[in-house]
């Protein structure tokens, strides 16, 4: 039925009802008693009406749907109405909250700085990348400029200039940021920040060891190439300096063969798709071995030890034995004539560890931190003395790794030092029928 006649149709009745029973009051009393009746019903009625519009005004003051007011007659009607309407809102604005929460929620796991902001650029709303990034503090900052905020050159000419169709790179705050603004509806934009510094510094890393490898390469082959251009030229040349330079030929050769191999090894060992073949690793055949070999590449220059006091581990044994024997080699070659070189497995709280320790050169404490990268020298001309490829220590950071545990270096200048290979408790093999603590 349409509403306008669910609202008339009742009012005229009651209406209608109030003036039959005047006129049968007034059939029986007289006209003045029905009149009065009629007067007297229509006025409450009225007020009836006035009671019900203020109860509507002082619910609209606080409109909760729990507390709406029950009405009579058409207000039953309205009252309805108006309750089914607040409930649909409620439930609307409970949406809408929970929407935004999980928006914000999502938003702040991303690894990226979002922030919103308004067509003046008043800052709405940020997750905490942004916050680290630009130096905001959301409940500090909220509803200032941006621009106020952010208070780098570049950044300002690229929001006033309003060009946001590339990106801004800028270094901000100790970081290298890629900055983009993307217009948001019509009167909202979003902030975007990438932190750039870590691909950047892979990116250095990469194009460095790109130069160093050519480098390392393009010494050897031109000392072979300089002895073939003399054998084709000189093809009489005594047999002394003939053999003379066919030995160092060979040993550049051995070289370039050497760095070749571990440039090979660190690239699989960085591999994601290398899987780790884990077994028990019988450490004390390990290091004896390990001991032998290092013993005859010294050729008796130095006085070694070892002390094999600790557990069998679970890993990849050959990947262990080059990173073992990387480090001994290290010591080798940085330890001066009769200088002294100890290795040692033992268990520790934390877990086993090996460590070799020499009484070499040393280290100064500013190259510790940066011994593991590729090719870094701590002196260059000593490096081309003892002919190492540059790769051992990073070899040795991968493989350790791969099995969970980690290097650490400690050092003196002119006093020796001692590399530490520590691995966890979980790494520990443990016969049948003990308990892997």
């Amino acid at each position: 039925m349409n509403p306008q006649l669910l609202f008339w149709i009742p009012a005229v009745l009651r209406l209608l009802l109030v003036m039959i029973g005047g006129a049968v009051i007034g059939a029986f009393f007289g006209p003045v008693a029905g009149l009065t009746l009629a007067f007297t019903a229509v006025t409450a009625l009225a007020f009836l009406q006035l009671y019900y519009l203020n109860r509507l005004d002082n619910w609209l003051d606080n409109p909760d749907s729990e507390k709406i007011p029950d009405g009579f007659g058409s207000w039953t009607g309205v009252f309805a109405r108006l309750y089914k309407m607040r409930r649909d809102d409620e439930r609307n604005q409970m949406e809408l909250t929970e929407w935004l929460a999980r928006f914000r929620q999502a938003m702040s796991q991303l690894p990226d700085g979002v922030a919103l902001m308004d067509d003046v650029l008043f800052l709405e709303w940020c997750n905490p990348v942004a916050q680290a990034h630009l130096g905001l503090d959301l409940e500090r900052d909220k509803g200032m400029r941006v621009t106020n905020l952010v208070r780098h050159p570049a950044f300002m000419d690229y929001i006033i200039l309003g060009r946001y169709d590339e990106p801004l790179t800028l270094t901000l705050r100790g970081r290298k940021l890629i900055v983009h603004i993307i217009p948001f509806e019509n009167r909202r934009q979003i902030l975007v920040t990438h932190d750039a510094t870590e691909s950047e510094r892979i990116d250095k890393m990469r194009r460095d060891f790109i130069a160093n490898a050519s480098h390392e390469l393009r010494t050897p082959l031109t000392v072979i190439n300089g002895f073939l251009e003399i054998a084709a030229s000189q093809p009489n040349l005594d047999l002394p300096t003939r053999q003379s330079h066919i030995k160092l030929m060979s040993e550049q050769g051995q070289r370039m063969q050497h760095l070749v191999e571990d440039m090979l090894t660190l690239s699989r060992l960085e591999s994601a798709d290398l899987p780790l073949h884990s077994e028990k690793v019988n450490i004390k055949a390990l290091l004896d071995q390990i001991q032998r070999e290092a013993a005859a590449l010294s050729g008796g220059r130095h006085v070694f030890s070892l002390t094999v006091a600790g557990p069998d581990i679970k890993g990849n044994t050959e990947e262990l034995r080059s990173a073992f024997t990387n480090l001994v080699t290290n010591a080798i070659r940085y330890t001066p004539a009769a200088g002294k070189i100890d290795l040692a497995w033992t268990e520790t709280d934390d877990g086993a560890q090996f460590s070799v320790r020499d009484s070499g050169i040393g280290i100064s404490p500013k190259h510790i931190g940066r011994l593991t990268e590729r090719f870094y020298r701590v002196d260059k001309s000593r490096s081309r003395e003892t002919q190492g490829t540059g790769l051992g220590l990073a070899i040795v950071k991968h493989v350790l790794l791969r099995h969970h545990g980690k290097l650490e270096i400690e050092s003196v200048a002119e006093q020796g030092s001692t590399f530490i290979a520590k691995f966890p408790k979980s790494a520990i093999y443990y016969q049948s029928g003990q308990l892997d603590n």
